[in-house]
């Protein structure tokens, strides 16, 4: 029920002492047999109460959004951003709630992001670009100049939001908006790059991944809102890696064959190695689905077609279930062989009993 920022604001507050701290921390680490970082922990949910503020703010943004839609259509998601800040400013600011905050922020940034989209999609801005110039390629180009800018400030709002409220997804939504800004100059800018759309993808997932290491390296105990903002992190980049990486090998696009379902396999193996040395399971998960299908694939052409999503179901599922429970174990190995230098800067590691 309560968290390590929690435990970190009681000692704070002189609540109670940094030696009691500790020996809850270690208390509770030797309950679970495993250290608290190990146990990935983010804050989603503080009570039940989470829940019924987070239905009513949604509910109260829905109608605001049709009140001022039917006064004009940029006032829908203009009035939402303001909304959402203006019931921040209680619910994130002064209660800490969070499933509340992360809806707030979300719906902030969305509203900032459509009100901009929703200036440039009038017909003025449409026909001033289209008389730019008669070159596709050039429209082309300042209609990424203008998604950027929008991704820009979405950025820039992003960002203020952080500095007055200080919810960890904040970052991550701010770094995906940089992406945005990136993504849209490049393939906007430069038609060759049009082509090449999924290894940006990839580049970009890359940079995010090592800008989550970064929060969460500052933070190895993971007892501070910095593991907080590195795990939303984890989570953007995860989805940007595993889809461009798997789509460049062209799964979904047809039935794979052996030598594909293997790779895929092969990679999988490769993405758990990986979460378990920085001890996040997000790559994990955003690869789950090309696995099983890969998997299932397998199954098909060795002749199980009826039991085929079965045994795929049975076999990674038992898998991931043996990975959970033996993941400190599997850790232990795994970062034993990347050497010391490296494995200071990583989450510790469960001691053996």
């Amino acid at each position: 029920m309560y968290s390590e920022s929690d435990i970190d604001g009681a000692v704070t507050a002189g609540a109670i002492t940094p030696d009691a701290a500790a020996a809850l921390r270690r208390h509770v680490a030797v309950g679970r047999q495993a250290p608290a970082a190990d146990e990935e922990q983010f804050r989603l949910l503080t009570g039940f109460n989470d829940i019924f503020v987070s239905i009513a703010c949604v509910l109260l943004l829905a109608a605001i959004a049709g009140i001022g839609g039917a006064i004009a259509r940029i006032l829908a998601p203009a009035a939402i951003a303001a909304a959402a800040w203006a019931l921040a400013e209680y619910f994130t600011l002064q209660r800490r709630m969070a499933l509340p905050s992360i809806i707030l922020l979300l719906a902030f940034v969305g509203g900032i992001a459509a009100t901009l989209g929703v200036a440039l999609a009038n017909e003025t801005v449409a026909t001033w670009v289209q008389g730019v110039s008669g070159d596709e390629n050039v429209r082309t180009g300042v209609g990424a100049v203008l998604a950027a800018g929008v991704a820009a400030v979405t950025a820039v709002a992003a960002w203020l939001h952080w500095r007055r409220f200080m919810v960890p997804i904040t970052v991550a939504a701010g770094a995906v908006a940089v992406v945005g800004v990136a993504m849209s100059l490049i393939v906007g800018l430069i038609p060759p790059a049009r082509q090449a759309v999924l290894p940006l993808v990839l580049v970009a997932g890359l940079a995010m991944f090592a800008f989550a290491m970064r929060w969460d390296m500052s933070d190895r105990e993971r007892r501070t809102r910095r593991s907080d903002v590195a795990f939303w992190l984890h989570l953007a980049a995860a989805p940007m890696i595993a889809h461009a990486l798997f789509n460049l090998l062209g799964v979904f696009e047809d039935q794979i064959g052996l030598l594909q379902a293997v790779v895929v396999l092969a990679l999988y193996v490769a993405f758990a190695l990986v979460a378990l040395a920085v001890d996040r399971r997000a790559l994990l998960v955003s690869s789950l689905a090309y696995v099983l299908y890969a998997l299932y694939s397998l199954f098909q052409q060795a002749g199980a077609v009826e039991l085929s999503a079965a045994f795929t179901g049975l076999v990674i599922g038992s898998a991931l279930l043996l990975l959970s429970a033996f993941w400190q174990v599997a850790r232990r190995r795994v970062v034993a062989l990347l050497g010391g230098g490296l494995a200071q800067r990583l989450p510790p590691v469960a001691v053996a009993a």
